[in-house]
C-alpha cells in the first residue's frame, strides 16, 4: 500500500522513533566519484550552503543524521538563499562543505571555479538529491478557478514568481510554462509569446522561492508559481492555500555535492551519503520532496500530472540558459527589461 505525503511537522516528531541508526554508510551513494566511508569519525563540523526552500527539511535531516553513528557529535553551520546568489557567494569565498542548489548550472559555477569536482554527478542519481515539480499555489478554495496555464494569463489574474536572474525556482517556473505550451502542441513562437503574457501578469518577482512564498502569503497575487515541496510545506503549516498540479509541468531535479575544499571531507561525504540513503530519502519524501530513489518514491502518492517533461526535452540547461536567461541577450531578459525588471545576475 502506498503512503500519502506526511506534513513536515509530524515527520519531525516521528524521527526519533522511526529512524534506525545507520551503522555503515559505505555503498549507499557515491559522491564526486568516491564512495562515502563506512565509519565516519564522530565529531567535526559541516558548512551547508543551499537554496532557500529546503531549510525546514534540513532541520529534520540533520537531526536524523546526528542520531546515526556517522553523525554523532557533528555540528552544522547553515546558509540558505536564492540558488544563483548562493552559488555566487560560494565562488566569492563563502565557506561550504556541502552545497545543494536548485539547478545544475549553479553547481557548474562551482565546478568552473575549482570548488566542486567535475565528477560530482558521476553517481547513481546523477548528482541529484531530490526531485519536485512546478505547482500552482492559489488561495484556499481556488476562488479564481485556476487549473491550467491559460488561466494564469486571464484578465484580472496576477501571478507571483521569483526573479529568474537570482532564483533557480524562477527558471524552473518559466521553463515549466514554456514547455507546457509546447506540450499542448503550440509552436516555439507561441510558447515565447505566452512567456511575455505571463510576465506581464506578474505582480512581484522576489529574490527567491521562499521570499516569493512569503509575498504570496502576505496577500499579494492570485497564484504563486512554486516548487511543489514548498507549496506542500505551506499547506502543512496551516496556511490558507490550495496546491494545484498543472496538467503539463516540469520535473525539477536538485543537485548536491561535497566541496573539493571541504574542511572535513569524511564527515561531509557521510552526511551527503545519508541524504541519498533510503532512510534519508524517506525523510525527504515526508518533507514534500519527491525521492530520487525509485523504490522510496514508490511508497509515496504524489500527484501525477498529465504530462511531465524534463529540461533535457527543452534542450538542456546549457542551451536553455543561453537562449532564455542570458542577462543581456536572453529571451527572458528582453521581456523583463521591457517591464522594468532587473536582470542583474545573482
Amino acid at each position: 500500500m502506498k503512503s500519502s505525503w506526511h506534513p513536515r511537522a509530524r515527520a519531525r516528531q516521528a524521527l526519533a522513533a522511526t529512524l534506525a541508526p545507520l551503522a555503515a554508510l559505505a555503498g549507499l551513494a557515491v559522491i564526486g566519484g568516491a564512495a562515502a566511508p563506512a565509519g565516519a569519525a564522530t565529531g567535526g563540523s559541516i558548512s551547508l550552503v543551499a537554496y532557500s526552500t529546503p531549510k525546514p527539511a534540513y532541520a529534520a535531516l540533520i537531526a536524523a543524521f546526528q542520531a546515526t553513528k556517522a553523525g554523532q557529535g557533528v555540528t552544522f553551520s547553515q546558509s540558505f538563499g536564492a540558488s544563483g546568489s548562493q552559488a555566487t557567494a560560494v565562488v566569492d569565498g563563502l565557506p561550504a562543505d556541502v552545497v545543494n542548489f536548485s539547478l545544475t548550472p549553479d553547481m557548474t559555477k562551482l565546478v568552473k571555479a575549482g570548488i566542486v569536482s567535475p565528477s560530482w554527478n558521476k553517481n547513481a542519481t546523477k548528482g541529484f538529491v531530490t526531485n519536485s515539480i512546478v505547482s500552482f499555489v492559489v488561495r484556499k478554495g481556488n476562488p479564481k478557478h485556476i487549473t491550467t496555464w491559460s488561466d494564469l494569463v486571464k484578465s484580472g489574474v496576477t501571478v507571483i514568481t521569483p526573479n529568474p536572474f537570482s532564483s533557480g525556482s524562477a527558471k524552473w517556473n518559466l521553463m515549466a510554462a514554456y514547455g507546457g505550451q509546447l506540450n499542448q502542441g503550440k509552436s516555439k513562437a507561441a510558447a515565447t509569446a505566452y512567456l511575455t503574457q505571463l510576465l506581464k501578469h506578474t505582480a512581484a518577482q522576489p529574490s527567491s522561492a521562499s521570499n516569493a512564498l512569503q509575498t504570496f502569503l502576505a496577500g499579494q497575487g492570485d497564484v504563486l508559481l512554486d516548487y511543489e515541496d514548498d507549496a506542500l510545506y505551506a499547506q502543512s503549516q496551516g496556511e490558507p492555500v490550495t496546491v494545484i498540479t498543472p496538467p503539463q509541468t516540469i520535473l525539477i531535479q536538485n543537485p548536491i555535492a561535497v566541496s573539493a575544499k571541504a574542511s572535513n571531507p569524511t564527515v561531509a561525504k557521510a552526511f551527503t551519503a545519508f541524504l541519498l540513503s533510503p532512510s534519508g530519502q524517506k525523510i525527504w519524501g515526508k518533507q514534500g520532496y519527491r525521492p530520487v530513489l525509485a523504490n522510496v518514491a514508490a511508497t509515496f502518492n504524489f500527484p501525477k500530472p498529465k504530462t511531465l517533461f524534463t529540461i533535457d526535452s527543452l534542450g538542456g540547461w546549457t542551451a536553455v540558459n543561453l537562449k532564455f536567461f542570458d542577462p543581456q541577450t536572453g529571451v527572458i531578459a528582453t521581456i523583463e527589461q521591457g517591464l522594468g525588471v532587473s536582470t542583474a545576475s545573482g
